[in-house]
């Protein structure tokens, strides 16, 4: 993502879109995602079962079907003792999905179920013998036994399979599963919904996805069972919970998509609302590490990404208010300049945004709640209570982080709210101490853009310096974290260093110079370039603090770097303003 401030590292740009991948329908994989072979003798004694005892409680099945839907003919006869899993091999299931007989149509489904679990050839020699179309014809079949095996088939069957998943869509499929969605039926609306999951991880079918099924999913599916609807309770049965997170994995991977896909799901009645419903919700009963919940955050991080470049404009104006043109001579990240925010600038932006809260609603609707004061509360309270699930933790630091950059008037009131309202800065830097690296890149482009916006730099320093420094490496045996974490790091010091006198003599105390030192030495990468650069930036602006220049010297000395040339020349014929390519 290009910056568009000419000077040392601009306002950090959202991350790219969270994308999580399907998983199979059935789980029984080893270590190698592949089964062992006791597994896979099992799970197909244990299909065959299944399929033999449905049969024999649902009874005896007519000859045919009349076709009709109002009410469900009756059930199957179970499949001859003789007709087992052993007794056909491919093309006979798929033949059998033509068959006019029920038993042997549910025969077939379930053996291609059962075949094409993980086998990557018997996926590719069923979509030859054309079973695809034949199973999207036996999604709303009279007969619920033929729609359960029909469908779980299809979700086996398009698991990590491009081509199949093409297919599926080329023969009407999305239109098919949505009729069958409406059916009263758990286990097959547990299956549908697996299958638009499975559907959604194909880049290339994201925004037919979005065109064909986000109406319907939310009604059917969101509204009622993220307790938006009715009596505003979640009251999920176990089948249920199951549904709701296939929906909520099939929306992350669609989140992550295009722009045209995420203001589609933006613009669309009821789901947003149903996000923030189910996660605040889950909030208040203690379930904040509900993987439903992950999948809703991570919806709402990505809802987020470029918001305010994609947000309507009228919404926009309201929110920017009379501010606009100046708003760059006041806030933002500065190179060599040490021109603080005047006590009159404070007072101003503190009035600007208290006007701008009355121009917000109190009940938010919609895409409403993706700029609403009251989200940053709720990303809040997820960094407090979510102790286990660090993938939830990530998405909600970077919906923040989404939602605070840039250089638009209301990044700045939501900094400041979660600066000074939510105190945001405990959390996340509890955070900090023990995230991976995936968390810290989320967790340090929030402090970034927080840093930007901060009225008070000193007492934002006293908070950050001690525990960022110690994140920077300063020697080769060091642990060092990814370059672009170093690099948003270097930007919070710069940030702050340039209002904050504090906060270069913190930097100094914490052996955060040797550190900048040692990273700004480093040039054995392109990404490690990045980091030197950065890092030679900010020692120039600290160096023109006049009572730092003993410890500069100090460390020179300590690193064996001769003073030929003189320190400050060194330092700031390196530290040309530098923006990321």
């Amino acid at each position: 993502m290009q910056e568009t401030n000419a000077f040392l590292l601009s306002a950090l740009q959202p991350e790219a879109g969270v994308c999580s991948l399907a998983l199979p329908s059935d789980r029984q994989l080893d270590g190698r995602n592949r089964e062992t072979a006791e597994a896979q003798r099992l799970r197909s004694a244990r299909v065959q079962e299944q399929v033999r005892i449905r049969m024999m409680l649902r009874g005896p099945a007519p000859d045919h079907c009349d076709g009709t839907r109002g009410e469900r003919t009756p059930p199957c006869r179970p499949p001859p003792r003789a007709q087992t899993f052993d007794d056909i091999d491919l093309p006979s299931a798929v033949k059998y999905l033509i068959a006019t007989d029920p038993n042997l149509q549910v025969l077939g489904a379930a053996y291609l179920q059962h075949k094409c679990y993980s086998d990557s050839n018997a996926k590719k020699q069923a979509r030859s013998l054309q079973a695809m179309p034949k199973l999207v014809k036996l999604f709303n079949s009279p007969n619920q036994e033929v729609q359960r095996h029909a469908t779980g088939a299809m979700r086996n069957l398009i698991y990590d399979n491009a081509e199949n998943k093409l297919a599926l869509v080329e023969e009407n499929g999305i239109y098919e599963l949505m009729r069958t969605l409406r059916e009263p039926d758990d286990e097959l609306r547990k299956n549908v919904t697996g299958i638009l999951w499975n559907l959604s991880s194909s880049d290339n079918l994201k925004d037919r996805l979005a065109r064909d099924t986000l109406e319907q999913l939310t009604d059917l599916v969101l509204v009622p069972l993220s307790g938006l609807g009715g009596s505003g309770v979640i009251q999920q049965n176990p089948s249920e919970a199951e549904i709701f997170y296939n929906s909520t994995g099939f929306l992350r991977n669609l989140s992550s998509a295009s722009q045209q896909t995420r203001q589609k799901m933006r613009e669309c009645h009821g789901l947003v609302d149903s996000m923030i419903h189910y996660v605040n919700s889950s909030l208040e009963v203690g379930k904040s590490e509900d993987k439903s919940v992950e999948n809703a955050v991570c919806v709402l991080r990505n809802l987020s990404y470029r918001l305010y470049d994609e947000m309507p404009p009228s919404s926009l104006q309201r929110l920017e208010g009379h501010r606009r043109n100046n708003s760059s001579t006041v806030t933002g990240e500065l190179v060599g300049c040490f021109s603080p925010q005047s006590k009159k600038a404070r007072e101003h932006y503190l009035n600007a945004d208290i006007v701008t809260f009355t121009e917000v609603s109190k009940d938010p609707k919609g895409m409403e709640w993706l700029w609403n004061p009251q989200i940053v509360g709720i990303y809040n309270r997820l960094l407090q209570r979510c102790e286990l699930n660090k993938h939830t933790t990530e998405a909600a630091s970077g919906a923040l982080q989404n939602i605070t950059a840039g250089d638009r008037r209301w990044a700045g009131v939501l900094s400041r709210l979660a600066l000074e309202q939510e105190r945001i800065l405990n959390p996340v830097l509890d955070r900090i101490r023990t995230a991976d690296h995936h968390q810290l890149r989320s967790l340090t482009g929030l402090i970034r853009n927080l840093s930007r916006h901060a009225r008070n730099k000193d007492e934002m320093s006293t908070k950050v310096v001690s525990h960022l420094i110690e994140k920077l490496p300063g020697s080769v045996g060091d642990k060092a974290p990814p370059a672009d974490v170093i690099v948003n790091i270097i930007a919070v010091l710069n940030n702050l260093v340039v209002e904050s006198p504090m906060a270069a003599r913190d930097i100094v105390y914490f052996d955060g110079l040797r550190k900048l030192f040692y990273i700004k030495k480093r040039r054995d990468s392109s990404d490690n370039e990045k980091s030197s650069r950065a890092a030679a930036s900010l020692l120039g602006n600290m160096w023109q603090y006049n009572k730092l220049h003993r410890d500069f010297k100090m460390v020179r000395t300590s690193l064996g770097v001769r003073p030929t040339g003189g320190v400050l020349g060194r330092i700031l014929r390196e530290s040309r303003p530098w923006a990321s390519p």
